[in-house]
């Protein structure tokens, strides 16, 4: 099996970086970092050999014509993030998984996989994953309570090597950011009423300071006024994908 595996996933790669502006290489000190785009919240790294699938959803990607992965990270339990049927159809016996408390109430993976609280951090075959607080301040529902609590989701901050990556999950411009830096390149969502305007995103932006920030999950949000309003700031490169 994991001969058959081995052929496979070269062709299955190539054929999937032929996407226009599907994949960005970042270079590191161990080796290249290929970061693919899948859409929404939804990405997928390639490091080392390594397969490595962010809140994979079946809306955005045939999960089916996928790599397997090796490691797999939830940031919260929302259906947009946690789908079961793009994580059976990427899960193997030496799959990592790693997720939240509330995941872990709501999805049948829930003997397989290992929680990770706000603050935790583990080391997975070299990478440095840290579980980092994501959560709404301002934007709530009806009722006044916050579409994203605090202490239920995830965000994580992965270092490949010299490169730190921040994938903010569904957060708002959280005080906390100011303690994640450094860091080099960041995921940063742009959808209201569940996360962050344009003008938060400038804030949580100037708090990490990343050099490569990726709007992601932004919906309908107008992506050039980020671009607008971090023009003045030259140390942070905007870079827009198609991340709806």
């Amino acid at each position: 099996m994991k001969l058959r595996l081995l052929t496979v996933l070269p062709i299955v790669l190539l054929c999937f970086r032929l996407s226009a502006q599907s994949s960005d290489t970042i270079k590191t000190s161990k080796g290249n970092l290929i970061i693919h785009f899948l859409g929404h919240g939804t990405l997928m790294f390639e490091f080392n050999g390594k397969i490595i699938h962010i809140d994979p959803s079946s809306n955005v990607a045939d999960y089916a014509k996928l790599p397997k992965a090796d490691l797999i990270l939830i940031t919260h339990h929302h259906g947009d993030h946690l789908d079961s049927t793009a994580l059976a159809s990427i899960y193997t016996k030496s799959s990592s998984l790693y997720w939240t408390t509330e995941c872990e109430k709501t999805s049948k993976f829930k003997a397989l996989a290992s929680v990770l609280q706000n603050g935790d951090k583990v080391i997975w075959k070299g990478i440095l994953i840290e579980a980092v607080p994501a959560y709404n301040i301002v934007n709530k529902r009806q009722n006044g309570s916050p579409y994203h609590p605090m202490g239920e989701g995830n965000g994580y901050i992965l270092t490949f090597s010299n490169k730190r990556v921040y994938i903010a999950g569904d957060t708002e411009n959280i005080p906390e950011m100011l303690r994640f830096r450094p860091i080099d390149i960041a995921f940063l969502p742009m959808n209201l009423p569940y996360t962050m305007t344009p003008e938060m995103v400038k804030d949580a932006a100037l708090m990490i300071n990343p050099k490569i920030l990726y709007p992601y999950h932004y919906g309908k949000t107008d992506t050039s006024i980020i671009v607008e309003l971090l023009k003045d700031t030259p140390s942070i490169e905007v870079r827009l994908r198609k991340m709806e």
